[in-house]
């Protein structure tokens, strides 16, 4: 069945109507005319099996039906470096399908992207709707955050309290990231942070640690920025199986 993401209300109303890009979406991509079924989920938790009520020329009107709602699921954010090119995007897409819950691109020393405020705003625009897209594609009801760019340490401390914050670290190898992981217990909320191409510098991994952190390894070969996020997440969402 084919899917709309659609932010709703609570309670969500009986009939939803759908303008501008929605409308589009629903009419010329997923080419749906009246009387057609859908899914409707709202990026929460929740989905709606759903029809086509009416289509005019600025508005389609939906109905929905019975909530269907997900289980919560465990908080992982991953604090990402900004890389260079469009690897961030890579990283939002497939993290998504791996089960982050929140994407905090972070400025740090070795970062070379800089990004003032107004292409913040408008990278932050766009890795929305990715993530959006990602969660239609992949059948995920709840849809990651994505915040904007700021410094890395800002972003460490705007985390949920009690959330285990644990950092990729070149140089430790004592700690596995699978061990840390366990031993955060199952539904605690984990952070991840992941250097940019030239990695984090010392003084921001010892700045995380006096925040709390706790520097974790994945192992003996050195990983791409971008393929170290989606193999930590990976690692994560198989333990989070495991425990349940």
């Amino acid at each position: 069945m084919v899917r709309l993401f659609a932010p709703l209300p609570e309670p969500a109303p009986a009939e939803v109507e759908l303008t501008g890009e929605r409308r589009h979406y629903l009419l010329h991509v997923l080419r749906l005319e009246e009387g057609d079924a859908l899914e409707v989920f709202d990026g929460k938790g929740r989905a709606f099996e759903a029809r086509v009520a009416h289509v005019t020329p600025d508005v389609v009107r939906v109905t929905l039906g019975t909530a269907r709602v997900a289980p919560p699921r465990r908080e992982v954010s991953i604090l990402q470096g900004l890389p260079k090119g469009d690897k961030l995007e890579l990283v939002l897409q497939k993290g998504t399908e791996l089960g982050a819950t929140a994407f905090h691109p972070v400025a740090t020393a070795r970062s070379v992207v800089k990004l003032e405020p107004k292409r913040a705003e408008e990278r932050t625009s766009r890795w929305t709707k990715i993530v959006e897209e990602a969660a239609r594609q992949c059948r995920r009801n709840d849809v990651p955050r994505v915040a904007t760019p700021a410094p890395l340490l800002d972003a460490a401390r705007s985390l949920t309290a009690g959330t285990v914050l644990l950092v990729l670290d070149e140089e430790e190898s004592a700690v596995p990231l699978g061990e840390a992981f366990r031993a955060a217990g199952a539904g605690t909320a984990v952070a991840l942070v992941i250097g940019p191409e030239g990695g984090l510098a010392r003084e921001e991994v010892d700045a995380l640690m006096a925040l709390g952190a706790r520097p974790v390894t994945l192992g003996k070969r050195i990983l791409r920025t971008e393929t170290a996020a989606l193999a930590a997440l990976a690692v994560m969402m198989h333990l989070d199986d495991e425990l349940g």
